[in-house]
């Protein structure tokens, strides 16, 4: 399916900044609009105090720029603007040429569920200035907000050492794009199914859930609600016991489970959704088995995340089934991810490629110049460390290897357009939520845990550092 455009409009061209397009006539006015750039999308450093990211957002990315065209309606409202002294402020020309225009990048791409790094490039875009500059803002609010949300899902499933984990945030979500995008994004960082029955549809998500208090509430007795669930839906009853005493609301589910096995149906399991989900727990847990319900499960949900789960299972809570709503799809601790998008080479028609840096007083904003590519070794299978180098410079695997790197590697950037023509097929969502289980397997075990991870090894190529560094001092000096 199409992503963004099944939901929105066929092209979102005008989900950008203002700034994008000023700098976009500036390029077209001053004649540098076909000159050829590379941007290079990456982040600074990894959220919620990890040592991994998960790469996610590529297949909104791949439909945003299959659809991405200025319309006639966009046109005639970007025409209306005005500048400081009340006149227009795009020439009908600019406006002319941006409906014309037609992306003709290509773009390169690490694919989702690829665990990364940072300042590692997730995605480059080579082709003309004015397009790549256009493409900036949707790129990395796509990138940032759907890597931010697998990586936290991802922590989470980790904690919960391969109990499954259920998402239930779509009514806590910022708006309707950010709850379907966080349930995509929830389900490729290793969520098992998803509340969103939207989501479900449009990705392919297994959809779970039971009911809520209202449904205890509407009815005269908590037995009486439960038996009516049971009567309706009898091959899904996790029975919600927390409305009035849970530990009494746990009895009653087991007598209706009766009841349901009578009928040739088992209770699936109860959830708790407040209260102490160590002592709640452990009691539930023997009621259910005393009763000889030792296959129903207990979901626990209430503001959970990473943290909880692994503090509560260190306890020994016999939670089986973790909902997860709001402080997954909200990212809640961190609300988003530090991506950048910068220019790092230009040239004219004809001319060798210019690399361009950016300087700052902090070092980990000063970026990396090049047509950038990483290269991800491994030994017997687990990833041992990466390197960043130029495509052009080249990389000396002989020396890599002799450092201990690996002996065996594979490039993380794959063509994902050519000229404006796409290359590469997005994998099913299950596809994506696989492979990520896979990587995130190989990394070393120091590097995925929730307390004092260990870095992950990763060097610039020796080459391109010593050119970045040449251009560093080159750059000083003339800002000097």
């Amino acid at each position: 399916m199409n992503i963004p455009s099944a939901l929105y409009r066929p092209s979102l061209a005008l989900l950008t900044d203002l700034y994008q397009l000023t700098m976009a006539y500036g390029y077209w006015r001053s004649g540098m609009a076909d000159r050829q750039a590379v941007f290079q999308l990456s982040f600074r450093q990894h959220p919620f105090g990890g040592a991994f990211s998960l790469a996610c957002g590529l297949a909104y990315a791949i439909d945003f720029l299959s659809h991405v065209r200025f319309t006639a309606e966009d046109v005639a409202y970007l025409a209306e603007l005005t500048g400081n002294d009340g006149k227009a402020l795009f020439p009908r020309e600019f406006l002319g040429s941006l409906q014309e225009l037609r992306f003709s990048c290509s773009v390169d791409a690490i694919p989702e569920g690829t665990p990364v790094f940072p300042n590692q490039p997730l995605l480059r875009v080579q082709g003309p200035l004015i397009q790549g500059q256009l493409l900036e803002t949707a790129l990395l609010n796509i990138i940032n907000f759907q890597t931010l949300i697998a990586t936290k899902a991802a922590r989470i499933c980790l904690a919960a050492g391969g109990q499954p984990v259920l998402e239930f945030g779509l009514r806590r979500a910022q708006g309707i794009d950010g709850a379907l995008a966080a349930s995509r994004a929830a389900y490729i960082g290793g969520c098992a199914a998803t509340s969103n029955v939207l989501a479900g549809k449009l990705f392919g998500i297994p959809v779970r859930g039971t009911h809520a208090h209202s449904w205890v509430m509407a009815f005269d007795t908590e037995l009486e609600a439960f038996e009516a669930y049971a009567r309706a839906m009898p091959n899904n009853c996790i029975f919600l016991v927390d409305t009035y005493n849970s530990l009494a609301g746990v009895r009653r589910a087991v007598r209706v489970g009766h009841w349901l096995r009578d009928q040739g149906h088992e209770l699936v399991g109860i959830r708790l959704d407040s209260g102490d989900f160590v002592q709640l727990g452990i009691e539930a847990r023997t009621i259910l088995d005393q009763a000889g319900f030792p296959e129903a499960f207990i979901v626990g949900s209430n503001d959970l995340d990473e943290h909880a789960i692994a503090r509560l299972k260190a306890q020994g809570s016999p939670i089986g089934v973790w909902g997860i709503g709001t402080k997954l799809v909200t990212a809640d601790n961190q609300p988003a991810l530090g991506g950048v998008y910068k220019l790092s080479a230009v040239r004219s028609p004809g001319r060798p490629w210019q690399y361009k840096v950016k300087l700052s007083e902090d070092d980990d904003k000063t970026t990396t110049p090049g047509i950038l590519q990483v290269r991800r070794y491994q030994t017997d299978g687990s990833f041992v460390g990466d390197t960043v180098y130029d495509t052009r410079l080249g990389i000396d695997d002989a020396a890599r290897v002799a450092g201990s790197a690996g002996p065996t590697w594979n490039d993380l950037l794959v063509p994902v357009f050519r000229q404006g023509e796409a290359v590469y097929t997005s994998p099913a969502p299950a596809a994506i939520r696989q492979r990520a289980q896979d990587q995130l397997g190989r990394l070393p075990p120091a590097v995925t845990r929730l307390s004092d991870p260990q870095p992950y090894r990763l060097e610039l190529e020796p080459r391109l550092a010593a050119l970045k560094s040449r251009l560093i001092r080159r750059a000083r000096a003339h800002a000097g």
